[in-house]
């Protein structure tokens, strides 16, 4: 199971990234592959509030823009998106104590454990953050 990580989102999104083009192809070759690929809620969520801010982007996106998007990924049959259930707590407390998180990474230790909870081999994203969690497999798609 291969998910993806909210930055891959942003990028593939958002027209300003360096990183755009490659993102969108990615995102793009998954959206219309028979192959499940998996993104947690939670993802969706800060995806809406990365790209609708203001201090981020010369241009954000608007509040419509940003969920048009998230439908239109919705959109891919082979999309399946990771729910939290009751193990990810507990999952959650050993990420965050083990790897001493503090502050804004608690939202990347929330989608570690979402994956580490519904059986995620890989996460895909372009953040280092991710290496505080050796229990899930990164990798960097873009490079």
């Amino acid at each position: 199971m291969i998910a993806i990580d909210t930055n891959i989102l942003v990028h593939a999104h958002q027209r300003e990234s360096d990183l755009h083009i490659r993102a969108e192809k990615l995102i793009r070759k998954l959206a219309e592959a028979p192959v499940p690929w998996y993104v947690c809620y939670h993802s969706f969520i800060e995806f809406y509030g990365v790209v609708t801010r203001n201090n981020l982007w010369r241009e954000p996106s608007s509040p419509s823009e940003a969920m048009d998007q998230i439908a239109a990924w919705r959109e891919s049959p082979s999309l399946r998106i990771l729910f939290d259930d009751q193990s990810m707590f507990n999952q959650l407390s050993q990420l965050v104590v083990t790897a001493n998180v503090r502050g804004p990474l608690i939202h990347d230790a929330r989608i570690a454990a979402c994956c580490i909870s519904c059986g995620v081999s890989e996460l895909w994203t372009v953040d280092r953050d991710f290496s505080r969690f050796p229990k899930l497999k990164i990798k960097n798609p873009l490079v």
